[in-house]
Order: structure tokens, then C-alpha cells, then sequence
């Protein structure tokens, strides 16, 4: 943490509580907010178009200046029929892989390739081996994952869109590769995925290795896959989770999962699986997944609101998690709006599934049904420091000191207690007042907000910036006499001991209509 008064200064002010920052509050610097949008190509392709307060833009741009800093791609093998009829659902084969990859990168976001060995969808109830793979045995089908993983990632780091991170399967809660990667015979699975492992590291260095399994609230299914993944010696970075609350548990089921599984195995924990309902309205008339009973059972209501306060609950599980070993997370098909469909004729009759054609997921993405951005996608922003806040932009201007409101050195570390110094007109003396009621400043390019140390309500509080999170200790009202309260504390932003030198600390105090808390704002 950084402070801007010296050991004199604090021992010059024995009746001030300046409390410390709480660490575990702040999100480390390889925290993800991510974004799955493996069905992208497709509806784009289809027409649909994306707005961000009116105004149109690429999807993936939009979610990036909203904060996404993470893109996570499905891969299949060959998806589409003998006579070359795609399957559906994104179709994901690597060249469309590659192109999304290639597109996030151009926008500065990290990419998790995750490896379905399938030419189709795969989850605990069904993967199914790749049409090439059908006739290999056990030996031959440990060489094949090997070779084709090594193969896609040469390929992928040759277009300039290596992977940050690899899933070695995808949801192998119950395996891979059936029958011979079950889990039935963990020997076999496990030279599966030692395989796997293998490839990435033979196709480039500096890839995390995940393995994901579905269920996230279940800590039983976690500690007996993992305990025989640790038998069989497999080297892995990142435990991957699935977590939607109306399947997988409630969020303190999430919460003990997370916690228990990054202590008892030393690894961190990404959850590369979360959405949640925003409306219980249908974009395509053709049925949804998310519905009103999977709105009581989780206890967020089906609202813009609800999947926000859903969002930032997920979100602070994994910040809670020790040792900042919680990774972040991945909303799954956050632009998946149109009448796209999750399998075309041909991808049902590959996996036997006759479901009929549709888009059941429209109501869990972060657009509306016309393209517009949904509100949840600032709460990626408050993270990362992404995103534009909105609001009205300017410097808070002491009265009595007639300097400004100063992040000092352009610190973009969480914890920096802010200060008065002469106006320059730098980024980090230009403040947002946004709609949420924060006061929000972009120093070297990060963003964070103005926040009451620790929740602190007693006079002498430290005023810091802090990672947006949208709690009342960072939300501020600009009042018409000049002072600036907090909504959480009602106490006013006070100039410390009225000083009107350099440097001086920023506290929060009781209002008493001194000059030294009285700010102009423009």
C-alpha cells in the first residue's frame, strides 16, 4: 500500500484513525473478467448488430472498453457433417477459433482456448469422440490428443494468437474421450490428459494449464476428481469451474467450494462458466433455459438488477478466495441474441439429440434483444479499472486551499490515500461523477473510485481509491453548498487540519461548513 505522509506526519496526528486498506479487497492484477462469445461469428453472420448507448460497435469492442479483459474459445474438431453441413451453436472449428482469438488480442484481452476433443458439444453427459478418432486405440488416441494439441497451438501462437491459458477438456466431470477416458478407469484418463498437457507444452511456453468440471457448488464431486487427478501426478496451474446457481448450488455452497479446493490442492480457482437471467422475455419465441422458477430457486430476481447484484456476488466469492488464489470468472454467450441455433439439423443428428432449432440462452446475455448493452457489463469496469464510466467530468477544486483532488504519483495502486496538490490538469486529478453516485478517476489508464478506507464512518477516515465495486462507502453526493458527503458515512470530504500545502491528506470528517470541505467540481 501507498501513502503519501511520512512517519512524521502520522506521529503529527495521534487522534486521526487512518485505517489500513483491507488487501483482500483488491483484485490482484491477474484477476479475469471475462467473456465466452463462441457463437459470435454465427450471429453476427446472421445480421445482429450491437450497441453501446445507442451508438453500434463490434461486440467484442464493446465488452472490451466495458472492462472484459479475458476472451474464452471453445474448440472442436470438425464440426460439420461427411457433406460439409456445419453443426451449429458457433460452429467452432480453429479457424473461426483462431479469428476470435486474433480479434481479442487486437483489443488487448488474454485468450483461454478450451479443448473440447469433440466435433461437437461435450459435458458430463456425453463426450463423445471425434468422427477421426472413432477407430484409434487407447495408444494411438494418447498420441492423436497429443499431436493435435501440440499442432493448434503452433498454429494459433503462428497468427499472432497464442493462448494465455489452456482447458485440457471441457466440463470432464465424468471424463473424456468415452469410452477410454472415463473416469471409471483413472489410469486412462489420466494418460489422456497428461497427453494434452503435454502438447500445449510442446507447442508454446508460458501457457497456465485448467481442468474444468462442472457443478461448482459441490466440494464432494471437487475433492474426489481432483484427489485421483493428484494420484495420477498431473501437472496442472488453474482449478476451472461451472457455476450457475440453479444447477450447481447455492453461493455459499460456491464460496466453500472455492475456498476448500485452493487450499487442499495449492492451485487457483477460475470459474470459466457463469450467466444468469436478465428477463424472463424471449428474444427468438422459441423457448429458454433460465426461467422463473430458476429465479427463485437462486434468489435473484429475473431483472437487469438481479443479474448485476448476481454478477458482483459471484465476483466477490472469488476475491474473498485466500491467498488471492480466486482467478476471476467467464459470463457464457454474452452476446448470443438472434434466431442462431445451439444445433443445426445436421449437429443434432451427429449427437442424437432432436431438440429443435433454437436460441435458448437469449435471456442470460449482456445485450438486450435489440443489441443494446445491458448495464451488468459496467460491473466488468469496476474490476479491471475498464470501461467508461459516464457522467460529468472534472476537477474537485479545495476552496480553501484552491488546489486539487490528487492521486498522488498517478498510482493506479488500490489503497493510495489521495491528497490536495496544485492543479495541472493530469488524468489523475479528473474525476467522474457518475450515475451510480461515484466518484471515479482514470490514473495511468486504470480506473478506480473514490472510497472511504474500510468503510470507515468516523472521523479522520482515509480517503483512497479503491477498485469500483459499487458499495455505499464509494458512492458521493455533490451538494449544492459545495460539500462532498458519502452515502455510506454522511461525512464530508475534509482537507486534513485545513492545511492548504502540497501533499496534504484527504480525510473524511464531520460536516462542519469549513472552507477545507468545500470543493468546486467542473
Amino acid at each position: 500500500m501507498r501513502r503519501i505522509f511520512s512517519a512524521a506526519l502520522a506521529a503529527a496526528m495521534p487522534l486521526v484513525a487512518f485505517t489500513a486498506a483491507t488487501p483482500a479487497q483488491a483484485a490482484p492484477d491477474d484477476f479475469y473478467m471475462g467473456v465466452d462469445p463462441g457463437t459470435l461469428i454465427e450471429v453476427e453472420q446472421a445480421g445482429e448488430r450491437f450497441y453501446d448507448n445507442g451508438v453500434q460497435d463490434d461486440a467484442l469492442s464493446i465488452m472490451a472498453d466495458s472492462g472484459a479483459n479475458l476472451v474464452r474459445l471453445r474448440l472442436w474438431n470438425d464440426p460439420y457433417s461427411s457433406s460439409g453441413q456445419p453443426y451449429g451453436g458457433g460452429t467452432n472449428d480453429l479457424a473461426k477459433t483462431i479469428e476470435l482469438a486474433q480479434r481479442a488480442k487486437a483489443l488487448g484481452m488474454d485468450v483461454l482456448l478450451d479443448f473440447h476433443y469433440s466435433d461437437f458439444w461435450v459435458d458430463p453427459g456425453k463426450q463423445n469422440k471425434p468422427k477421426a478418432w472413432q477407430n484409434l486405440s487407447y495408444d494411438q488416441l494418447v498420441d492423436a490428443v497429443r499431436a493435435y494439441t501440440r499442432d493448434v497451438i503452433d498454429q494459433m501462437e503462428a497468427a499472432g494468437a497464442k493462448p494465455d491459458i489452456v482447458q485440457v477438456g471441457n466440463e470432464i466431470t465424468n471424463g473424456m474421450l468415452w469410452p477410454d477416458g472415463s473416469t471409471d478407469n483413472w489410469s486412462r484418463l489420466g494418460g489422456l490428459l497428461e497427453a494434452g498437457i503435454e502438447g500445449v507444452h510442446q507447442g508454446a511456453s508460458g501457457v497456465e494449464i485448467a481442468l474444468h468440471l462442472d457443478r461448482g457448488g459441490n466440494n464432494g464431486a471437487y475433492r474426489n476428481w481432483f484427489d485421483n487427478a493428484t494420484a495420477q501426478g498431473l501437472q496442472y496451474d488453474i482449478i476451472a469451474l461451472s457455476y450457475y446457481p440453479y444447477w450447481h448450488g447455492t453461493m455459499s455452497d460456491l464460496r466453500y467450494n472455492l475456498n476448500d479446493v485452493s487450499a487442499r490442492y495449492g492451485k487457483d480457482v477460475l470459474i470459466v462458466e457463469t450467466a444468469y437471467g436478465y428477463t424472463l422475455g424471449d428474444c427468438d419465441g422459441r423457448g429458454n433455459i433460465f426461467t422463473s422458477s430458476h429465479a427463485q430457486e437462486s434468489g435473484y430476481p429475473a431483472t437487469v438488477q438481479g443479474q448485476t447484484d448476481f454478477l458482483r456476488d459471484v465476483r466477490q466469492a472469488l476475491l474473498d478466495v485466500p491467498n488471492d488464489r480466486g482467478r476471476g470468472l467467464v459470463w457464457w454467450e454474452p452476446a448470443w441474441i438472434g434466431d442462431t441455433t445451439w444445433a443445426t439439423q445436421a449437429g443434432m443428428s451427429y449427437i442424437n439429440d432432436q431438440a429443435g432449432e433454437s436460441n435458448a440462452w437469449d435471456n442470460q446475455a449482456l445485450f438486450d434483444c435489440n443489441g443494446n448493452k445491458l448495464s451488468t457489463l459496467d460491473v466488468f469496469g469496476e474490476t479491471t479499472g475498464g470501461g467508461d464510466p459516464g457522467g460529468d467530468t472534472g476537477e474537485l477544486r479545495s476552496v480553501s486551499a484552491n488546489k486539487c483532488l490528487d492521486v498522488p504519483s498517478q498510482s493506479t495502486e488500490p489503497g493510495t490515500q489521495l491528497q490536495i496538490y496544485d492543479c495541472w490538469g493530469g488524468a489523475n486529478q479528473q474525476w467522474t461523477h457518475t450515475s451510480a453516485g461515484e466518484l471515479s478517476v482514470y490514473s495511468d489508464g486504470s480506473r478506480r473510485c473514490l472510497d472511504a478506507d474500510g468503510g470507515g464512518t468516523s472521523n479522520g477516515t482515509a480517503v483512497i481509491i479503491w477498485n469500483c465495486n459499487g458499495q455505499t462507502n464509494q458512492q458521493w453526493r455533490l451538494n449544492g453548498d459545495g460539500t462532498v458527503t458519502g452515502v455510506g458515512s454522511g461525512l464530508c470530504l475534509d482537507v486534513y487540519q485545513r492545511s492548504t500545502a502540497n501533499n496534504a491528506p484527504v480525510v473524511l470528517w464531520s460536516c462542519n461548513g469549513g472552507s477545507n470541505q468545500r470543493w468546486t467540481f467542473g
